[in-house]
């Protein structure tokens, strides 16, 4: 009895070793531009122990420029926007649904459908999961970028496009404001309610009600229909926190971070931060916040290739620069923080690869460099953490 005890005891600990091990290791999927090697989108395993990318992926899914990946909440259907547009391999831009396997992560094809609009270059769901939104950024001033809406089936299907909105210009800057240039698509939390779009090439954002019981028209402008941004400045990402009640707003074009207070789906400005020289050196990009909400995360291209991060007051939601770190590399796209909060990984697209750095999740600092992984043209990165 005693043997068959301490037997049960040792296959117990084993058992609980091995899932100990097993949770310690994530699934990144990773987005890529195709124009170079990269085939599509490539599923790694991360160990979130050592902050490092195993070398050979676990999956790579063939697919032309999926640079921005959307999850559904419970990770099982993934839409990916396929940025393609005039001058490239395929002129038609696009967005594919797949299926992600709730054991293995293995993904797999649904549909794909086009976009009605150029370099589609951002998407995100209804918070019901009932839609899809699609930013299509557009390069070419003409017809220039539109916003459109997909609906998704129970099984992750999308249909064609049922509606599509443009809006007009600033022109301030003739070379890159000429048109429409849509860059992100995003709703409010906790509800839905309003959906958000930014548009670099009007220095708005446009503000919009989620009517999902209309089958033409889910989205309704708001009063007021827009938030004007300074002018030149080139609205990017839209970021809220948890609890809606503050936003935060990447302008690309001036190298500036907003901040907002929500009030009855109208964003009101509360900070605007300089986040380097305007020109070249500064065209600031993504921006995420950790898991607690108490840092902002924001990452500046141009030639200052630099992380950025803010703490957050948790009342007023107001920013404080705590820190500004290199990314050690070029042209940092998009990031990451990894489901323990101990990494932070950049996707430099310009110089092939994605840095993990080091990070306390405390102080909000980031540390040293753990690992430079070759990846061509990442573009996107996202954990499977179900």
């Amino acid at each position: 009895m005693k043997r068959v005890l301490l037997s049960m005891l040792v296959n117990g600990l084993a058992l609980t070793s091995l899932h100990a091990t097993a949770a310690e290791k994530y699934d990144l999927l990773v987005g890529t531009y195709t124009q170079g090697s990269s085939e599509g989108i490539y599923r790694y395993a991360f160990d979130s122990t050592t902050g490092q990318i195993e070398a050979q992926p676990r999956q790579t899914v063939k697919s032309s420029n999926p640079s921005w990946l959307t999850l559904s909440q419970d990770q099982r259907r993934l839409f990916v926007v396929n940025e393609n547009g005039p001058g490239q391999k395929d002129v038609i831009g696009k967005v594919t649904s797949f299926t992600v396997d709730g054991k293995t992560h293995d993904i797999r094809q649904v549909n794909q459908v086009a976009t009605s609009g150029d370099e589609p270059t951002h998407s995100s769901l209804s918070q019901d999961g009932r839609h899809l939104f699609v930013a299509n950024y557009a390069v070419s001033a003409n017809p220039g970028g539109s916003l459109s809406v997909l609906n998704v089936a129970e099984d992750g299907t999308l249909s064609n496009v049922v509606q599509e909105l443009k809006h007009v210009a600033s022109q301030v800057n003739p070379e890159r404001q000429a048109g429409p240039h849509v860059h992100s698509v995003v709703s409010l939390p906790p509800s839905g309610r309003y959906v958000y779009a930014s548009d670099l090439g009007a220095d708005r954002v446009y503000v919009y009600r989620y009517e999902p019981k209309s089958a033409e028209r889910p989205l309704v402008p708001a009063q007021p229909a827009s938030v004007q941004l300074p002018d030149g400045s080139g609205p990017r990402h839209l970021l809220f926190s948890r609890d809606g009640k503050h936003a935060y707003l990447t302008l690309e074009m001036s190298g500036q971070l907003a901040m907002f207070d929500v009030k009855d789906g109208n964003l009101v400005r509360q900070q605007l931060l300089e986040l380097g020289t305007v020109g070249k050196e500064s065209a600031s990009g993504a921006l995420h916040l950790s898991a607690d909400g108490r840092f902002l995360y924001v990452s500046n291209r141009g030639t200052a290739n630099q992380m950025l991060v803010f703490s957050v007051d948790p009342g007023t939601g107001h920013l404080k620069e705590i820190q500004r770190r290199h990314v050690d590399g070029d042209h940092p796209r998009e990031f990451a923080l990894d489901p323990t909060g101990h990494f932070l990984l950049i996707a430099n697209q310009k110089s092939n690869q994605i840095t993990v750095l080091k990070r306390d999740a405390s102080t909000g600092m980031l540390g040293e460099t753990v690992q430079s992984f070759k990846q061509d043209a990442p573009s996107d990165l996202k954990f499977l953490t179900q």
